[in-house]
């Protein structure tokens, strides 16, 4: 949520933002009318409470004096009619104007590139050499079917719950297991994050608090009887462990790690682009988060960054860094990188990470403050990032490792997570 003084201060900013992010939801005008009304609301009740203290006393003085005082208690209680009625309109205006502002997006950075969407993004580095493969290569579905180790389109996920839901089996459940193992260990033992394990399921007011509601209300699976959500990612429910909390001094930064299963419906077209693994309903995922305070917030921007590529360059896969543009940038972020790994088989940069700054976006909107070293009270930066999605990262880990045999290498790094397996090969049939 933005500063309400920021809208109202430079409104055509605002407006403008919202165009370059194409937010077309977001009624700003509309806004900064129901501020100026309920300031005037609030001052106007502020005078009636001065006066009707004034008068009280003034009734007070005139029994006392034993002097008629039916004009005054009169005009006392025409003002607690006043009272009442404005502190309703007030309420419902203060209603009506957070309501409004809950659609409002966060304002990209200065430096975030302009553009409609993610062909405008700009490509800032690529680590590794993108594998091109010599011989008959099997995309990742083949692989999938040859090893056995996952069923996607037509498979028994479909049967068990529906379509773009997958079952993954034998080597290939191994292999996410000791993935998501692996990326939790490098990310508490090395980078310094605390594991949480938190609810999958979550309450309205920890969507709203990090944006996912109201604006994303139908790619999230809503448990209508108990007015609850599924994780999207667990940026939802870490990010509001400290949701109305005043943190003390020196209690920031804050880094924390959760693996969690996401949900979302993925609401939209599906097509070549998105089959198999590319796009699914359920998937596990590793994150990162970080509280911060506001003037280290760029510095740990690059550090988060930083943290998810080294899980890449272990597991030896190509990828590339994309700032993103204002029109690819999601509704709370200020400014984000898109990673994104080499798919060899299929041809394609596939994201595996997006890497976020929320300045004080979030913050505001959960009420997440922190004390700084004069004990004011300030609202502190979110950041977070996937480190790593799952199952794109399988996908991509198949087809680059894959062998002219149809077996898959297990990077090094990985070894020790998958009972020391070097190969994936067929299961051997008795």
């Amino acid at each position: 949520m933005l500063d309400i003084k920021q809208i109202r201060e430079d409104p055509e900013r605002i407006k403008a933002a919202c165009a370059d992010k194409n937010e077309k939801s977001a009624d700003i005008d509309a806004i900064v009318d129901l501020d100026a009304r309920r300031r005037k609301l609030q001052n106007e009740l502020d005078n009636l409470l001065a006066e009707r203290k004034t008068v009280s006393k003034e009734v007070g003085m005139r029994r006392k004096a034993g002097d008629p005082s039916e004009d005054l208690e009169a005009r006392s209680k025409e003002i607690g009619q006043g009272i009442g009625e404005h502190e309703t309109d007030l309420r419902d205006v203060t209603e009506q104007l957070n309501a409004k502002l809950l659609w409002v997006p966060n304002v990209p950075d200065d430096d975030v590139p302009r553009g409609k969407d993610e062909s405008d993004n700009e490509i800032l580095r690529t680590w590794g050499e993108p594998r091109e493969l010599s011989f008959e290569s099997r995309d990742h579905l083949a692989l999938g079917e040859h090893l056995e180790l996952f069923e996607a389109e037509g498979g028994r996920g479909v049967k068990v719950t529906g379509s773009n839901f997958v079952v993954f089996k034998g080597a290939g459940a191994r292999m996410v297991r000791g993935l998501i193992n692996f990326m939790l260990d490098v990310h508490t033992r090395e980078h310094g994050y605390t594991e949480v394990a938190p609810p999958l399921i979550v309450n309205r007011a920890t969507m709203t608090g990090t944006g996912q509601l109201p604006k994303l209300a139908d790619d999230m699976y809503h448990l209508e009887k108990d007015d609850l959500f599924l994780i999207p990612t667990a940026e939802v429910p870490v990010t509001n462990l400290h949701r109305d909390e005043l943190l003390d001094p020196g209690t920031l930064p804050l880094n924390y790690t959760a693996y969690t299963p996401c949900f979302r419906r993925e609401a939209g077209a599906f097509g070549a682009t998105t089959r198999g693994l590319q796009r699914v309903h359920q998937f596990d995922k590793v994150e990162l988060v970080k509280i911060v305070e506001p003037q280290t917030s760029r510095d740990e921007h690059e550090s988060l960054l930083a943290n998810c590529e080294e899980i890449l360059r272990r597991l030896d896969l190509a990828y590339r860094i994309s700032l993103l543009s204002t029109g690819d940038l999601s509704f709370a972020a200020q400014r984000c990188y898109d990673i994104e790994a080499w798919a060899p088989a299929s041809k394609r940069w596939l994201e595996v990470s997006s890497v976020s700054n929320f300045g004080d976006f979030q913050a505001r909107r959960a009420g997440i403050r922190y004390r700084d070293g004069k004990h004011k009270a300030r609202f502190a930066h979110t950041l977070n990032g996937s480190g790593l999605a799952l199952p794109r990262v399988v996908l991509c880990l198949l087809e680059t490792h894959q062998q002219p045999d149809g077996s898959v290498i297990v990077p090094d790094a990985l070894r020790p997570y998958v009972d020391g397996r070097e190969v994936i090969e067929p299961p051997t049939r008795r």
